[in-house]
């Protein structure tokens, strides 16, 4: 099939835009794009976005000629000059190995972060972000800092358990909640009918989270969404797919109208790390069975993209 790739010279790529292949026992630092496709299944569905990481890739293969070009949304290359960024690939991922997957993606991590790296991790399903956040347990005991969650989605994720599962995909920011190096949680983009009761919502609440709707976004914008974000502190990004609206995102297992524009999810995290410093970042419920004619990876792609330039222009005035 014809793409604007192959006029613009993008071959046969593995890696996300054709970023350089790393490992981790060399990995040295920077921003560091990892694989996790399958983490904690439900018998019900499985695995149901193991494809996930690799579609994304795809989606992004077609600028695998043009990672120096242009980008607009980022006001210049996706990677500013001096910028280190790698794809370490995908980690060992088994269907129904909730166990052991978790713990790799938790090692993984934590040996990102060892070597002051920021990890982007490519999900797989939504309690992809329970180890990853983990990971940060060991940092936060050792210098007392702690983190806030920024979590991007249709759903709030605060179900003590389903099917008998406390650590799967609509669990996620409670067990955040019960971390301590977790300070702080935002949640936007909620919508619709969702896995959530009223009790649950109730529970987050009182935990102490702010809660912006997707209705209030369109309303008035992401003003208190980026005012609930601390100055100065540490931030976990957690994006969700359906958090963006299915008209540009189909590709998700719960299509929900009204979601988030592609500008809102870009201007969040972009918001977010002026406020303070993204020190990971995780996209998960991607479902290529679910995605038409390529359009959600592509969307995914970019804003991938996009995040990697949010990420590796930290620090740099």
């Amino acid at each position: 099939m014809a793409t604007l790739g192959k006029m613009f010279g993008a071959g046969t790529t593995d890696t996300f835009m054709g970023l350089p292949r790393g490992d981790l026992a060399s990995f040295t630092g920077g921003a560091a794009i990892l694989g996790a496709g399958a983490c904690t299944s439900y018998p019900s569905v499985g695995a149901y976005c193991a494809g996930g990481p690799a579609a994304i890739r795809a989606g992004g293969a077609q600028y695998a000629a043009n990672l120096g070009h242009m980008n607009f949304d980022l006001g210049g290359p996706v990677l500013p000059e001096g910028a280190a960024a790698v794809d370490l690939g995908d980690l060992p991922q088994v269907d129904g190995d909730g166990p052991g997957n978790r713990a790799r993606i938790r090692a993984a991590v934590a040996q990102v972060l060892a070597r002051g790296g920021v990890p982007l991790l490519l999900g797989g399903d939504d309690s992809v972000p329970i180890p990853m956040i983990e990971a940060f347990a060991a940092g936060a005991e050792a210098n007392g800092r702690k983190v806030t969650l920024l979590q991007i989605d249709a759903h709030v994720d605060w179900r003590q358990e389903v099917e008998g599962e406390p650590l799967g995909l609509s669990s996620t920011m409670r067990r955040a909640s019960e971390m301590a190096h977790v300070e702080r949680i935002v949640q936007v983009g909620q919508r619709g009918i969702g896995s959530a009761r009223p009790g649950d919502v109730a529970d987050a609440q009182a935990w102490g989270v702010t809660f912006v709707p997707a209705r209030e976004v369109a309303r008035e914008g992401l003003a208190r969404a980026l005012a609930a974000i601390p100055e100065g502190g540490e931030i976990i990004v957690c994006l969700d797919c359906d958090a963006l609206d299915p008209g540009i995102m189909p590709g998700v297992i719960g299509r929900t109208a009204g979601g988030l524009g592609y500008w809102d999810v870009v201007e969040l995290i972009a918001g977010a790390a002026a406020r303070g410093r993204i020190v990971a970042f995780d996209m998960v419920e991607f479902m290529p069975e679910r995605d038409i004619d390529g359009q959600g990876a592509l969307v995914a792609a970019q804003l991938l993209a996009a995040v990697l330039g949010i990420v590796a222009r930290q620090g740099q005035a």
